[in-house]
């Protein structure tokens, strides 16, 4: 899970590595849910949390530009 500050350190062209990153994430751990091998489904929730973080930073960098 990242902070808010960490995120904000980031630019714009890392931050959508990073959600890329994520998404991709997301997808395997939704995978790894339907198929039962997920060990704890709180990960889900998590990372789906990061996302929205990461959005809102890059939606408040666009506009601040």
């Amino acid at each position: 899970m990242m902070k808010a500050k960490e995120i904000k350190n980031l630019s714009v062209e890392e931050l959508t590595k990073k959600l890329d990153e994520l998404k991709k994430d997301l997808f395997m751990l939704r995978m790894q849910h339907a198929t039962n091998q997920l060990d704890n489904p709180m990960q889900i929730a998590a990372v789906k949390k990061d996302i929205a973080r990461i959005k809102t930073i890059i939606r408040e960098k666009e506009t601040n530009v």
